[in-house]
């Protein structure tokens, strides 16, 4: 039972629900810029690769965030509650970032250089963990991985990705920045976090988390609107106008809505690419 706990708990350190909706996320790009035939070979790298990058981004910071956590209550957390000892979870995030390394230079078996990209806003983000979120430059590793992220997965499959995906998911990873840090703005404001967001107080950086999306959606749609699916174009819209609710609401209300917001964007660009139109990788 107590190694069951223990796996239990490494996956909750891992901040598995972003882990596994960016990992599935760039897995699907990638199996829909591949050829047919190298689609489920091409995402498996692509999922590895990213996998084990946001393994290792998720133990980091809970590994170095532990006396802050500690400090603000946080039992969910489980090194700050005491349930794992600090110090093997900063060495798993290291052999975790150790093996992305290789993982991610096999992805230049598509287009070369795709490996070392990933790499880049690998650091950047572990950066983030490192000192940058305490700082005012701290959406900078946001917009640097999530940016990359398109451009990764189609050069995992020997494409190029447009810099208008690049674009709109580097404003989704600023908007989902901004958004993460309203729940936890009194823990942050009791510990001394000082990232922009916390600078810029939870209702402005609500409101600029929906901003974010809805300029993503815009991105999207001014320019591809007409290549679209239905579906695509529905869902963009929407998460729109949830974005327009999370700007103009308070409190739990808003922050929902900006995540709902976020989440539809996503299912719009994966329904482009599951449609078969693919309009949005060319």
């Amino acid at each position: 039972m107590r190694a069951v706990a223990v796996v239990v708990d490494l996956v909750r350190a891992c901040h598995p629900a972003p882990t596994a909706a960016v990992t599935s996320f760039a897995a699907a790009l990638a199996a829909a810029a591949a050829a047919p035939g190298h689609r489920a070979t091409t995402a498996g790298r692509v999922a590895a690769a990213v996998g084990l990058g946001q393994v290792a981004v998720g133990w980091a910071n809970d590994a170095l965030d532990a006396p802050l956590d500690a400090a603000a209550g946080r039992t969910e957390k489980p090194v700050a509650a005491g349930r794992l000892p600090r110090a093997g979870l900063g060495a798993g995030a290291v052999l975790a970032a150790a093996a992305a390394v290789p993982a991610s230079l096999a992805l230049d078996s598509g287009l070369r250089g795709t490996g070392r990209l990933h790499l880049v806003g690998l650091a950047g983000a572990l950066g983030y963990d490192l000192g940058l979120k305490g700082t005012a430059v701290s959406p900078l590793p946001y917009l640097l991985f999530f940016g990359s992220l398109p451009a990764v997965a189609a050069g995992a499959a020997g494409r190029r990705a447009p810099r208008l995906l690049c674009a709109a998911a580097g404003l989704l990873g600023l908007a989902a920045h901004l958004a993460n840090t309203v729940p936890d703005a009194e823990a942050d404001a009791a510990t001394g976090v000082r990232g922009l967001p916390q600078r810029l107080g939870p209702r402005t950086s609500r409101t600029g988390a929906a901003l974010g999306v809805a300029a993503a959606d815009a991105v999207l749609l001014v320019r591809r609107r007409r290549e679209l699916g239905p579906a695509a174009v529905a869902l963009l819209l929407c998460a729109g106008a949830a974005g327009a609710v999370g700007a103009a609401a308070d409190g739990r209300t808003g922050f929902r809505a900006v995540m709902g917001a976020a989440a539809l964007s996503v299912a719009g660009v994966l329904a482009d690419v599951a449609g078969g139109r693919g309009a949005l990788l060319r």
